[in-house]
């Protein structure tokens, strides 16, 4: 069992070094352009770096840099969010996510939840709790049979499945999260219709920055729901940005 809860704690410091090393890895053209000032051209270079990348959190952070200097919260928040949910514990990440979505009126941390509390459910990103998960069944069904075979660790077998359970509930809930089909509002301002025209009155005006929940679409249009505001209604396709 020791041996068990010893590579459980490996996995997750080796995925945790991964995360903490990866940053310096980017310390490239990219990099030195950025910080010359040139967000523009560094955005391209990063943009080029993450079609060969396509899961690198901090490429995704730094795009959402290029675009915050630039003025593009909206985008910016879009390429943060993209990060923090590769690497949910980056504090990094997880700061320029919360200030990108302040400058439109949203937050990170819904109202009413503890910041101790939203940490901890994030304090591993979907993959980590996948392979603990699998890790977790694979334990509890062989303490089962050992069990089976022999009538003894029955504590432990019982143990076993009850980390597994909160494991799997835990995963299910960070999936359900992790494939929401968000977006956020990428133009200055967008208008929320009562249906998918400009024919249609508009009843608000979203922010840059603003996120939103997509329910359907129709034709350049999109369904949304901002959580937040209890609002629900009709945008323009062309001023968001899907997550």
């Amino acid at each position: 069992m020791k041996k068990l809860i010893l590579l459980g704690a490996l996995i997750l410091a080796t995925s945790g070094f991964c995360q903490a090393v990866a940053l310096p890895q980017q310390l490239s053209e990219a990099e030195n352009v950025y910080r010359a000032g040139h967000y523009a051209e560094a955005l391209q270079l990063y943009e080029q770096d993450l079609k060969n990348h396509p899961n690198d959190p901090y490429l995704y952070y730094n795009i959402g840099n290029c675009y915050f200097k630039m003025g593009s919260t909206g985008l910016a928040a879009a390429n943060y969010f993209r990060a923090f949910k590769l690497a949910p514990r980056n504090a990094d990440i997880r700061h320029n996510l919360s200030l990108a979505l302040a400058s439109g009126g949203e937050q990170l941390v819904p109202s009413g939840v503890p910041e101790a509390l939203h940490k901890g459910f994030f304090i591993l990103s979907l993959q980590e709790l996948q392979g603990l998960t699998c890790l977790a069944g694979w334990c509890t069904c062989l303490l089962a049979g050992l069990w089976l075979l022999t009538r003894r660790g029955g504590k432990w077998a019982l143990a076993m499945g009850t980390v597994l359970l909160v494991l799997a509930g835990w995963f299910y809930v960070r999936h359900s999260w992790q494939t929401q089909p968000l977006a956020v509002v990428a133009s200055p301002v967008t208008e929320v219709r009562s249906g998918p025209g400009t024919n249609f009155p508009a009843s608000a005006a979203l922010a840059q920055g603003h996120l939103v929940e997509v329910l359907d679409h129709k034709d350049n249009w999109q369904e949304v729901v901002v959580k937040s505001q209890g609002l629900e209604g009709w945008v323009e396709s062309d001023t968001l940005e899907r997550i």
